[in-house]
């Protein structure tokens, strides 16, 4: 089994993280699966939607050059999931989602789950995020730290720095689990990756999921489970797939020329 795992940030500015990011993922991979991490130039360096919206349009791209390349399975490791439905709807091989799969294992831990977020410029897009996946009664809180997506990237190593995280984290996910949130999902692959190094991490009794894992598993279970009964995504509605030459446009077509 050969997966893609699409970074949002690139190798010269993840240098760190993607290192942390290799040694996680060969820790959990099945014996038998690859998996290759790319990343996106320029990088996701500030939170905004157009920044998304730059990024979302090469990751659709490459989960086409993916399925083209002969990859088994495409992984947004990206937690705001921008671009996802469009890729799904272009290509015939699984495409799995950070932030939608740790929604929905959130859902088998615990009646509410919480967001805490790196930034509040997420904070209406994660809002839309689940609303879009219908679990506003589900996923019922998103606070937010204050960081870059690259600052973070800076406790990597640095002990010190990872408690000083871990400290923030927990001052904005006290009060949601006061307001009822059993689950606490940190809204980022790189907090994520940075409390991997905490075993048992909870905020009060609420655990801290990373979704890491859980998005890789996801990946390597649609890839048998279509193998073992060709289940595939729905072409009804919103992943309908569009002709080819529509997909040779928007490939070719970057700047709408």
């Amino acid at each position: 089994m050969k997966i893609w795992y699409q970074s949002y940030v690139d190798a010269e500015h993840g240098e760190s993280y993607w290192a942390w990011l290799r040694k996680h993922l060969d820790q959990i991979i099945d014996p038998g699966t690859e998996i290759d991490i790319r990343g996106i130039t320029p990088h996701d360096s500030y939170a905004h939607p157009l920044v998304e919206f730059r990024c979302a349009r090469e990751m659709i791209c490459n989960a086409i050059q993916a399925e083209r390349e002969g990859y088994d399975a495409f992984i947004l490791g990206h937690f705001q999931d921008a671009g996802l439905y469009e890729a799904r709807s272009a290509v015939d091989i699984p495409v799995v989602a950070l932030g939608e799969s740790s929604m929905l294992y959130a859902c088998q831990l615990g009646q509410r789950s919480g967001i805490v977020t790196i930034n509040p410029r997420y904070i209406s897009w994660f809002h839309q995020q689940i609303a879009k996946y219908g679990l506003e009664k589900r996923v019922t809180g998103v606070h937010a730290m204050t960081f870059q997506p690259g600052q973070i990237m800076e406790a990597f190593g640095d002990e010190e720095k990872l408690q000083e995280v871990k400290k923030l984290f927990e001052q904005q996910a006290i009060p949601l689990v006061e307001q009822g949130v059993d689950v606490l999902i940190p809204g980022g692959g790189i907090p994520m990756l940075l409390f991997a190094a905490l075993n048992g991490h909870n905020v009060s009794g609420a655990p801290v999921i990373n979704g890491i894992p859980i998005v890789v598993k996801l990946a390597e279970v649609a890839v048998k489970l279509r193998k073992l009964t060709g289940l595939n995504v729905s072409r009804v509605s919103d992943f309908r797939q569009p002709p080819v030459e529509v997909i040779e446009e928007f490939l070719n077509n970057p700047k709408g020329l």
